[in-house]
């Protein structure tokens, strides 16, 4: 590889030894900003690290269901990140978490493990950490108590693997950076969402609403990140729609439809870069067929099959080293050494109103639309539901779901031309959003306003569509009902001055005012913008619905457009970035007092807040001039409490071993493409060892003698792990693997795995696996 300075060192040495010096201090400040640069306009560098975290006893964060406890899990949670630096070394990370949300604790812990490892190289500044909105992952890491209540209060393995996690793939990234390039497309995607609160909607006035044709964003934008020597390593793209594919009563750790995108994704590029035709189309795509390229000369003849699978005795269950376990991971074996791996991510955007949900919310019980107003079936809420496009099967809405934003990107992806260009930049500030001064516009008047501390309506217990609440809330109410209040009392009484702040907002909690046994809700909050080239990230703690997030991308366009450096900008919106807030709806939207309304935490002009203090980041940044860092969130780890139980001890009956199969796979069996394999295990619980970056649950396929090799682990979409025991107190514990056999499967000989870890009563841990009888797959 050339770089630009050396075409000029005979020229250099004839000015002296104080030119040679010179050209030594600059490679030193190249390599000391983590790379040297060539002709490309950027470093770029990504990376991905497993963050599913415990698959057993704790409760999934989202729909604030306290019966939703995760026992098993759908495909892995991974945390995926890119980081780009210009040629002055000024950089910016974005990391994408298949998690509920941002959490401030874990961000700040982030970052001070950056500063330990690198300096002031990545700080709270120029590193954003956004999540996807799964409800499907384990909760029980943030450090307010409201976010933590049907969790038990803080689990300790939630949130250390989220920072380990983020941490671990950030510094992928930083090891990974090489001069590259980076092209940004945008594209409609149609038919992955519908607006879940039309009725608020429709309190916007009409001349704004006639500006767009939807009620929802439907614009996809990607960034495809292009490495000089490797060619493509990565594209992140954001759209908006939540991440309520899967039920809340599902109990399998989930990436739900974001998630799924991205292993589609990341396995496409996978199967086509081994074919060397990457930007093929996808008329005729299917996931991935991984065994043609392992295994050379596959038997086809199926009598050959089964006299094979019936010479094969099935290993009993044995004792396994963690290492052991780890170092099967399908994908792990799969990566060719020194080319960076590729990742992609599916991020989330102003998704506070939006619902993948697409056919539209019904009554369970009658199959008619549910009131129109009020979302309610008879006058009740835990009726109504959206119903995706696999409806009744959440896993296949899922699939559905997931597949279409993986497709729009794939064409994005390959049809991006538009490369961009121009500095790298930030600014980041922390506001007070529970006493913010706000100045608006009413009737060509200025009026001074101010945001109030935060609390949650009536509307915010009667859930949404897509989890409806319970007992006798309903969306649309203003007014809250005298026992509500009765009870809401016992907590904290709102002053007339809360009250009157958040009116029309009835009350149900005062979260902003209640500080027992430590914050119930954030009063401090990051708001920060992210600049690269033309391409602008406003990074929100909270969930914007379209039309906020609409004004809140015009208004910080139309600062840019005051500069010609600035101007034909992409702009979008990185919700749930760096801590979590709730909703944030228009002043119109937060009068109707739906679900998003009344969680619209600091009162009607909660909107107007973000969009006075994102202005100020966007003049500071034309402008080159720095901003305020604001008051500091608090740290609150020291003063969490979590109740969830330890796991004390792992037991199995009597002769039995960890390991051991419970329910085999029938002897000599024959399954067909599309077929459910199952096989059950003597198991312990999940929460001895995440298997981080690891599995519980493989397919192999027979290689030929004492030879398998692993296809499928618990990070495909083809294959769950379910564990569960026969009551909370029991020691006992199984494992169920199901495999649905791809379409495209190769024919040959399988067998299921299981790895796990068992507790002692002595606290000690053993790992174990244990595999199912053969079979043949025709």
């Amino acid at each position: 590889m050339e770089f630009p300075f050396f075409h000029h060192l005979s020229l250099w040495r004839t000015c002296g030894n104080i030119q040679i010096w010179s050209l030594f201090l600059l490679m030193i400040l190249l390599l000391k900003s983590g790379g040297v640069y060539s002709d490309a306009d950027y470093l770029i560098g990504l990376g991905s690290y497993d963050i599913t975290g415990p698959a057993a006893d704790v409760n999934m964060m989202g729909y604030a269901n306290t019966q939703q406890i995760a026992s098993g899990i759908h495909f892995r949670l991974r945390a995926r990140s890119f980081i780009v630096a210009n040629e002055d070394g000024k950089r910016v990370v974005f990391v994408n978490l298949d998690a509920c949300m941002a959490s401030q604790i874990v961000t700040i812990k982030v970052i001070e493990r950056l500063k330990a490892r690198y300096g002031d190289l990545y700080t709270a500044e120029n590193v954003a950490i956004s999540g996807i909105h799964t409800h499907a992952g384990p909760g029980g890491y943030l450090q307010y108590v409201v976010y933590i209540v049907t969790s038990l209060g803080f689990v300790r393995q939630s949130f250390d693997v989220l920072v380990d996690g983020i941490e671990k793939s950030i510094v992928q990234a930083h090891e990974n950076l090489r001069p590259g390039s980076i092209l940004v497309n945008k594209g409609e995607l149609l038919d992955a969402s519908i607006n879940r609160s039309p009725s608020a909607y429709l309190n916007n006035p009409a001349g704004e609403r006639k500006k767009y044709k939807y009620d929802v964003d439907k614009d996809m934008t990607l960034l495809k990140f292009v490495d000089d020597d490797f060619g493509p390593v990565g594209s992140f793209n954001w759209f908006a729609t939540h991440g309520t594919s899967m039920s809340r009563t599902n109990s399998l750790i989930s990436g739900d439809n974001k998630g799924a995108a991205a292993r589609f994704m990341e396995d496409w590029f996978e199967k086509e870069s081994s074919e060397r035709n990457y930007s093929v189309g996808l008329k005729n795509y299917r996931l991935p067929r991984r065994i043609s390229n392992i295994i050379p000369g596959l038997l086809d003849v199926h009598h050959e099959l089964l006299e094979v699978s019936a010479k094969l005795q099935s290993l009993p269950s044995r004792s396994a080293t963690q290492n052991s376990s780890v170092a099967r991971r399908v994908r792990s074996e799969r990566r060719q050494a020194g080319k960076p791996e590729f990742v992609s991510a599916f991020c989330q955007s102003n998704c506070g109103d939006v619902s993948p949900n697409v056919l539209g919310a019904f009554c369970i019980d009658t199959g008619l639309p549910c009131d129109f107003n009020h979302s309610t079936c008879g006058g009740k809420n835990e009726l109504c539901y959206g119903q995706g496009p696999g409806y009744p099967d959440e896993f296949e809405s899922t699939r559905i779901i997931g597949e279409r934003q993986f497709r729009k990107a794939v064409e994005l992806f390959n049809e991006a031309e538009e490369e961009i260009e121009g500095d790298v930049d930030y600014r980041h500030a922390y506001i007070d959003l529970s006493s913010l001064e706000v100045t608006i516009r009413k009737r060509g008047a200025s009026k001074v306003v101010r945001t109030c501390p935060a609390a949650m309506g009536f509307a915010f217990a009667a859930g949404t569509t897509d989890g409806p609440g319970a007992f006798d809330f309903t969306q649309g109410d203003d007014k809250g009902n005298p026992f509500w209040k009765l009870v809401r009392d016992l907590l904290k009484t709102p002053t007339k001055e809360q009250i009157d702040c958040q009116n029309p907002k009835p009350i149900l909690l005062d979260t902003g005012e209640m500080k027992i046994p430590y914050d119930w809700a954030p009063s401090i909050l990051p708001i920060q913008i992210l600049r690269i080239g033309q391409f602008v990230i406003l990074c929100v703690p909270g969930e914007f619905s379209t039309m906020a997030g609409r004004r809140l991308r015009d208004a910080v366009k139309t600062v840019l457009n005051n500069d010609k450096d600035f101007e034909n900008m992409h702009v979008v919106i990185a919700g749930l970035t760096n801590s979590y807030s709730q909703y944030v709806t228009t002043y119109e939207e937060y009068q109707v007092q739906r679900y998003e309304g009344a969680s619209t935490l600091y009162g009607p002009h909660t909107l107007s807040a973000y969009i006075q203090e994102f202005k100020k980041l966007a003049k500071a940044l034309i402008s080159d001039q720095p901003v305020k860092p604001g008051p500091q969130p608090p740290d609150l780890l020291d003063k969490q409490i979590g109740f969830l139980p330890p796991v004390v001890v792992d037991g199995t009956p009597h002769g039995v071993n960890f390991g051991d199969v419970s329910s085999d796979v029938p002897q000599n069996s024959t399954f067909k493409c599309g077929d459910m394999v199952t096989a059950s295990f003597w198991s312990a619980c999940p929460r001895n060892d995440l298997m981080t970056d690891g599995t519980f649950a493989s397919v192999e396929f027979h290689k030929g003698e004492d030879n398998w090799v692993p296809i499928y682990d618990d990070d495909d979409f083809c294959l769950r792990f379910k564990w569960s025991r026969p009551s909370k107190l029991s020691s006992r514990s199984k494992a169920t693997i199901e495999w649905r056999i791809p379409n495209d499967v190769t024919p040959g000989v399988y067998r299921i795995r299981h790895f796990g870890a068992s507790k002692s009563l002595f606290g000690s841990i053993h790992h174990f696996t244990g595999s199912s009888s053969e079979f043949v797959v025709a």
